[in-house]
């Protein structure tokens, strides 16, 4: 066969391999790097969040209840005293107190078709929310994180990875809460969780690890 002839036997042949392909373009490596990343930050702190759920932060949300009207009272005296006595917080100048919360009260508003659902209590039976219980799925702040002292920034590789961990057991709290099918505005509620206090006036925002509901 001519050298000519063979070349143009050969291209042919190519070209019907390359039509039975598809050309796919080749990912960022940077951009999939960073992705995997943050998928396994979320997957490994959720997973922490579930370890550590039972054994660790229940008993060291158990450790912080103390009545609502009792911290209440003793904010209005001395902010620090109070926290000293009833709550935790974390290591710096910056970092508010986080209190362990127990109360009953009536639910006066609700907020159920949202995906960051809440219940709006009045616990002194004046008729007007005092308290607010997170719900969720999307339950808003670091309180559970920020209440567990054996939990420290510096134990984690930066503050995106500690903020998963907040995330990972807000969802934990969410998880595990017996939520009415119904609304259940009207009805007594029995409560125990967690909330970062941010001065006397402000309503508190419990994220509960416990719930119990009443009849009207």
């Amino acid at each position: 066969m001519r050298p000519t002839l063979q070349i143009s036997v050969f291209l042919l042949s190519s070209l019907v391999a390359l039509g039975g392909c598809k050309i796919v373009k080749n990912a960022d490596p940077a951009e999939a790097g960073q992705a995997e990343e943050a998928q396994t930050d979320q997957a490994r702190m959720a997973a922490l969040a579930r370890e550590i759920w039972e054994p660790q932060v229940l008993p060291a949300v158990a450790d912080l209840l103390a009545p609502l009207a009792d911290v209440r009272a003793a904010l209005a005296q001395d902010v620090d005293a109070a926290g000293a006595k009833y709550g935790y917080k974390p290591v710096g100048e910056a970092s508010a107190w986080n209190f362990g919360v127990t109360g009953t009260g009536v639910i006066v508003e609700t907020k159920m078709k949202s995906r960051a659902a809440k219940l709006q209590v009045d616990t002194v039976g004046d008729g007007k929310p005092d308290v607010t219980i997170q719900l969720g799925p999307i339950i808003r702040g670091t309180a559970l994180r920020d209440a567990m002292s054996f939990l420290s920034f510096t134990d984690f590789r930066d503050q995106i990875e500690f903020a998963k961990l907040a995330g990972g057991l807000n969802a934990m709290a969410h998880e595990n809460l017996m939520i009415p099918t119904e609304d259940p505005i009207g009805k007594t509620v029995s409560f125990a969780g967690i909330y970062t206090f941010k001065d006397v006036e402000s309503r508190p925002e419990i994220v509960p690890t416990t719930l119990t509901f009443g009849a009207p």
